[in-house]
């Protein structure tokens, strides 16, 4: 069916008449009995499964994208307020499923009604009920993939995993959107790729295993987030202009929110590679690499100051992104050795300092007497093919990959992050269409080593289905010294906020 879209402005004036929030229990703590969010294989034998299904059923039946009874008015609210690769990427999106969950109690009536999960880690397969082509099922969206085996990645549940804020070495937040859940994304393809994720019914599940599991990782006791008094949970998220809640309600789900979920154990294994019955076997991403992909030539850009705070020291023009893995090398000029050198070479002192104990983990960067501080690797004037936009397939970004290598922690130690139509489209909803990756950790891991030559290496990673030609169009990809600093924390064990979670 077609979807309305309504921009911001338009948004806000319209849904602010159409709030009937008042009859939720609003920003309640959580009672002594949490209600609890259970997995779809559960989900589906209870009696809220029919009231999702007569839900979601309404909902798409609603062609105005003002109200909040509109399947569409919840992808809006993604559309027009979601922060992806920025602070509170988990916590807004805690607060959106908190919300869509009140609203689907309101429309179907079950007062008991909690939205369920997709473990992804237990069964990578979308479940049958979502691929069911019979008329008039609600579940029903065109995907181009339902397997996203290929899209996990257990990295983020790694014990040197400790820390959770953005801006610190091994943040849960950066590592886990980053993968798996943006690769997710990519590999189910079309809405979900983009940033009308939400009119895949799919999406929710999908998100409240991404909140499930932010929840495992957090427990016993917040670990290493802030604790619900600290100035990073000031201020509110905004969903509509009658719609917004307290940042630090989303601290927890348990102590703030009143739910919680029937397993939060944190994953271990990948599953296994199941397909209607039988075993399919294909090894999950990139478990079969180990030499770095062939060196493609570009033509040269030259270097120059990009902002007074960002300067490129070299890079290339006119990458074009296909099914092949390809390897960009970049000539940085001759007058960036020293300052890179120094850098680095400041980094890996503060983190010494801090192994020493003479100054805090938990504030250390590194200290400079040049005017850089940390190491970026930006994709600048990204464009997206017709072919490219629908997904079905994603690129794993590796900074100086040895020529030959046999170990997966060695290829861990170069990985850089993802690139596919799903962080495009998240850039692209921010603004203009540039990507930047923080480079300096992974250049730390052979600072003796550092010359003028980066390799930035692209390993394609595909679903089932996905498109061949050229899918990415890049303007420049280039190496840019930032005045930004490079946050070097501890892989401690961290104690806890220290407060109930």
């Amino acid at each position: 069916m077609p979807y309305a879209t309504i921009k911001r402005r338009t948004f806000l004036g319209a849904a602010a008449t159409a709030m009937t929030w008042a009859s939720f229990p609003f920003l309640a703590r959580a009672s002594t009995t949490l209600v609890i969010r259970i997995e779809w294989q559960q989900f589906k034998t209870t009696p809220h499964y029919a009231s999702f299904l007569n839900a979601v059923r309404t909902m798409l039946a609603n062609p105005n994208a003002a109200d909040p009874n509109s399947w569409q008015y919840w992808t809006n609210v993604h559309m027009n307020y979601c922060p992806h690769r920025q602070p509170y990427f988990l916590a807004w999106h805690r607060g959106y499923l908190y919300y869509l969950e009140r609203q689907i109690r309101l429309i179907s009536g079950d007062s008991d009604f909690t939205l369920p999960y997709w473990d992804w880690f237990t069964n990578p397969n979308v479940p049958a009920e979502f691929t069911d082509t019979a008329s008039g099922n609600p579940l029903y969206c065109p995907r181009l993939n339902t397997n996203v085996y290929n899209a996990l990645d257990l990295s983020p549940f790694s014990s040197s995993v400790v820390n959770f804020q953005r801006g610190t070495a091994n943040s849960f937040e950066e590592k886990f959107e980053t993968a798996p859940h943006n690769p997710v994304h990519n590999i189910i393809g079309n809405s979900m790729a983009t940033m009308q994720s939400p009119r895949d019914p799919i999406f929710y599940l999908h998100h409240a295993n991404v909140d499930r599991l932010w929840h495992a990782w957090a427990l016993p006791d917040g670990r290493t987030m802030p604790a619900p008094t600290d100035p990073y949970w000031a201020g509110t998220f905004t969903y509509a202009s009658a719609l917004t809640i307290n940042k630090e309600q989303t601290y927890s789900p348990r102590s703030r929110l009143g739910y919680d979920y029937a397993n939060t154990a944190r994953p271990t294994t990948l599953p296994p590679q199941t397909q209607v019955g039988r075993i399919i076997r294909v090894q999950a991403q990139t478990t079969d690499l180990r030499a770095r992909p062939p060196v493609v030539s570009f033509s040269l850009s030259s270097a120059r100051d990009i902002t007074s705070g960002r300067h490129s020291i070299g890079g290339v023009t006119g990458v074009a992104l296909n099914e092949a893995s390809i390897t960009v090398r970049i000539l940085g000029e001759a007058a960036s050795i020293k300052p890179v050198q120094d850098l680095l070479s400041a980094t890996a002192a503060s983190y010494d300092a801090a192994a020493q104990g003479l100054i805090a983990p938990s504030t250390t960067t590194a200290t400079t007497s040049g005017k850089y501080r940390s190491v970026k690797v930006v994709f600048d004037d990204i464009k997206l093919t017709a072919r490219g936009a629908a997904g079905g397939y994603f690129y794993n970004v590796y900074l100086n990959l040895p020529d030959n290598f046999g170990d997966k922690a060695v290829r861990a130690q170069h990985f850089i992050g993802t690139l596919g139509p799903f962080e495009i489209s998240g850039a692209a909803h921010h603004g203009a269409v540039t990507l930047d990756y923080p480079a300096t950790a992974a250049l730390l891991k052979a600072v003796d080593q550092i010359s003028r030559e980066f390799f930035i290496s692209l390993v394609r990673v595909n679903g089932a289905n996905a498109p061949k030609g050229t899918v990415i169009q890049v303007g420049e990809l280039r190496i840019e010294l930032t005045t930004e600093p490079a946050y070097i924390v501890l892989p401690v064990a961290p104690a806890g906020s220290g407060v109930p979670y």
